[in-house]
């Protein structure tokens, strides 16, 4: 009797091991870094900066590079100015916070999305 519950119990963890093996495979990333032109294909909508008057009377010009988080559903949910004057960048930001994006899928399932954003300011 020792000998056949010993067996039965191998078998049980030979099975459980078999199962195991069998599982679906760990879930895709749920945050992926895109390129900025791979981000840009995604806008569905685009607010144009307003160039501030006070940029314009002091002639500063130049680009800012903004950090973006996109969610799934494509609303920008972290914005930050990495470079650029900050008269541009807080125009850049505020302009930006209200575009919307089409969803980027990986596997048939969205995902959040890291990216930058280039606003250019030229006179």
């Amino acid at each position: 009797m020792t000998k056949r519950r010993i067996l039965l119990c191998r078998a049980c963890l030979g099975l459980a091991a078999l199962a195991a093996a069998q599982t679906e495979p760990a879930k895709q990333p749920l945050r992926l870094r895109v390129s900025s032109g791979v981000a840009e294909g995604l806008v569905k909508h685009k607010v144009n900066p307003k160039y501030p008057r006070e940029a314009r009377n002091q002639g500063i010009q130049g680009d800012v590079i903004l950090q973006a988080m996109i969610d799934t559903k494509g609303n920008i949910v972290s914005l930050k100015a990495v470079q650029g004057d900050p008269i541009l960048a807080e125009a850049s930001i505020e302009a930006v916070k209200q575009w919307k994006y089409r969803p980027y899928l990986l596997n048939g399932e969205p995902v959040v999305l890291e990216t930058t954003i280039k606003i250019k300011f030229h006179l």
